[in-house]
């Protein structure tokens, strides 16, 4: 959450935040008028509970009436601080709930309005020429099928729609992704984590999952328990109320986990194939972060996200996305989109988000600083999952039917340089 004090001191900067963001700026006025009758609760609530220790003392030192007197006000006034307590918790409450609703602060920079107004900072790596090439273009759905790779129609029939198997080498395929994904996250400094898919509704809600995507989350009601559609949340929650020691840099850790959406609100789009689909697996990088140091380790999350597609050889676009696509916690986030060749548009692989201290204040998560505790702040960021097996057999595919394997992957598949169909 955003911290109080900067609502107090420049409310301007938070209204500006919510109308880049496409929120109502109202809800900064809401968050102040709570926040002050909290502050004059609270203080009621003090005052009441001075005099009622001082009457104790004087209490302790009284005699017939006058003793009689003061116990009848001393018990008035604790009915009373009971009370001014009860409304002062209610205050606060209040003006916590009403915080919580507010977005994070996008950087400068950040560009404003919804999905479709990101800026394009570069592209990288050549787009085919497939008809030069003399190579027809398929999906990445008929290449799977000719692998025998990917199974829609049973994955259907046992789960229902946007459900698939992974067979023979596609099951093998997502589990070299995942692996070198892991090899080079550790390289980089990452511990590797196997993380809970399950989580409880205060680390769902410390996250910032619990906003205007909320229809995306599966909620097992019997359980009080959200299923995870990222290791982020786990990872997030890891250090929950605890001060962690960041004297020696950085903690960082490589969360591997499926991932479950309900994918809300996507009907009729990418209904073929595993593009949008309910399960996946990925690997997430997480960082616990100084707060100074936080954009220099989102900018080093985007160059290892690079350096892996740069490695699988897919030409990739690197967006900033826009304020009102950031999600409640991100304060920036850079996607980095393959090229989809059967559609010839691009198509989000990875997404870094720098979420500054505002999952921290959250999930009460601090480090000691010259002042006392300070929030930490987090950064995540995706380094391999399910859907870059898409953009590798439409990258990659041959004239053939086979499919080119970059040197990356190899190792994890027994050395071999082509997919070939099956039969």
């Amino acid at each position: 959450m955003i911290d109080l004090k900067l609502i107090r001191t420049d409310p301007n900067a938070v209204r500006a935040s919510q109308i880049s963001r496409g929120d109502d700026p109202a809800l900064v006025d809401q968050v102040l008028e709570a926040d002050a009758a909290n502050r004059a609760a609270l203080n009621a609530f003090e005052t009441a509970r001075a005099e009622q220790k001082a009457l104790g003392a004087q209490v302790a030192r009284a005699q017939g009436d006058e003793k009689a007197a003061l116990l009848a006000r001393t018990k008035d006034l604790a009915a009373q601080v009971k009370e001014l307590q009860a409304t002062a918790d209610s205050a606060a409450t209040q003006a916590s709930d009403l915080a919580r609703a507010l977005g994070n602060i996008p950087e400068p920079g950040v560009p404003s309005g919804g999905e479709d107004d990101f800026a394009v900072l570069r592209h990288e790596g050549a787009v085919r020429d497939f008809a030069a090439e003399g190579v027809t273009v398929r999906d990445h759905l008929a290449i799977a099928e000719g692998l025998k790779a990917i199974d829609m129609e049973r994955g259907a029939k046992v789960s229902g729609a946007r459900f698939y198997f992974l067979t023979g080498i596609g099951a093998r395929l997502e589990l070299a992704i995942l692996n070198a994904a892991m090899a080079a996250a550790q390289e980089a400094g990452f511990s590797p984590m196997i993380t809970p898919t399950l989580v409880r509704p205060d680390v769902m809600a410390g996250t910032g999952f619990l906003g205007k995507h909320a229809d995306e989350i599966y909620y097992l009601e019997k359980d009080e328990l959200y299923l995870t559609g990222t290791s982020e949340v786990a990872l997030a929650g890891y250090h929950l109320d605890e001060i962690v020691d960041l004297s020696d840099g950085p903690l960082r850790y490589a969360g591997w986990s499926a991932c479950y959406r309900r994918e809300a609100g996507s009907a009729g789009r990418d209904t073929r194939g595993i593009i949008r689909v309910h399960q996946f697996h990925k690997v997430e990088m997480f960082a616990y972060v100084r707060a100074a140091d936080a954009a220099a380790e989102h900018a080093r999350f985007l160059e290892i996200e690079e350096a892996m597609l740069q490695a699988l050889e897919l030409p990739y676009r690197v967006i900033d996305t826009a304020a009102g696509d950031l999600g409640m916690s991100a304060a920036r986030k850079f996607d980095c989109e393959a090229w989809l060749p059967s559609q010839e548009r691009w198509m989000e692989v990875t997404s870094t988000s720098n979420c500054t201290t505002y999952q921290a204040r959250r999930l009460n998560i601090r480090e000691r600083g010259e002042n006392g505790t300070e929030a930490v702040a987090t950064v995540n960021g995706t380094i391999g999952t399910t859907r870059w097996i898409v953009a590798l057999l439409e990258n990659h595919q041959q004239a053939d039917g086979s499919v080119y394997v970059p040197p990356v992957l190899r190792p994890y598949l027994g050395g071999v340089e082509y997919l070939t169909p099956v039969g």
